[in-house]
């Protein structure tokens, strides 16, 4: 598979795009009588082409801020543009639409469906895309391949190391090709080995021009990254030295 064929690959010596921007970003909670913000007042751009990585404390609003930008939450105020599309006030199909094209998502937990091959659960992230059957087919053993699992398409999640899996799980999530790759404690579940395996296939994605935006407490990931973000009681800092 080619970089073109990707879809990430960044256009040559061009500045980049703003990809997100954000802008007086507030998201409050009510629950047992009381009010409480996980964010408060954040204004953050990221461009095309990004490694950001998001550290902070639990319950800082790391998982609220990575929900916002994977159209699977509104702010309370302010304003959360993907590209020239709101998302704060997108419509529910246009949320949906989104989500199907435009984000990846890998989380701590693989995710996969147990009784699926690697090949037919990274099938199933193109089922909203409509593709012809044989383009589908295509996509998917691209896709294994550029992970380096083009061996494993007919493995169960079961037969699989947890490095493996996390391979298949970012298989599925880059096989639409997407614009941007959300990654929430993506090596959580992994040895000092494997999360070096798979934090080496990440930049390689990013240095193909995939954004990546990476929630994670190990510092080790967080200093791939070229840029490091802070959050804290609602409130991001830029800490990138």
């Amino acid at each position: 598979m080619t970089l073109t064929d990707t879809g990430f690959e960044a256009e040559p010596d061009a500045a980049p795009a703003v990809l997100y921007r954000l802008a007086g970003v507030t998201r409050t909670y009510t629950g047992k009588g009381r009010a409480v913000t996980a964010l408060d007042g954040v204004d953050l751009d990221i461009h095309e082409g990004d490694f950001v990585t998001i550290q902070g404390p639990t319950g800082g609003g790391k998982s609220t801020l990575l929900q916002l930008l994977g159209a699977l939450d509104r702010p309370t105020s302010g304003s959360v543009a993907l590209g020239d599309i709101d998302i704060a006030t997108a419509g529910g199909a246009a949320l949906s639409r989104i989500r199907a094209h435009e984000i990846g998502f890998v989380f701590q937990g693989f995710n996969l469906i147990p009784t699926l091959t690697a090949h037919e659960n990274v099938d199933m992230a193109l089922e909203p895309l409509r593709l012809a059957a044989d383009e589908r087919a295509a996509r998917v053993r691209e896709a294994l391949a550029h992970v380096g699992l083009a061996d494993r398409a007919g493995h169960r999640p079961g037969e699989l190391s947890g490095g493996q899996q996390q391979r298949v799980a970012i298989a599925r999530a880059i096989v639409k090709r997407p614009r941007v790759l959300l990654a929430d404690e993506p090596t959580g579940n992994l040895d000092e080995s494997m999360r070096d395996d798979i934090l080496h296939l990440l930049q390689a994605l990013n240095d193909e021009g995939l954004t990546l935006i990476v929630v994670t407490h190990d510092s080790a990931v967080a200093r791939r990254a070229r840029r490091r973000l802070r959050l804290e009681k609602g409130a991001v800092r830029d800490i990138t030295r």
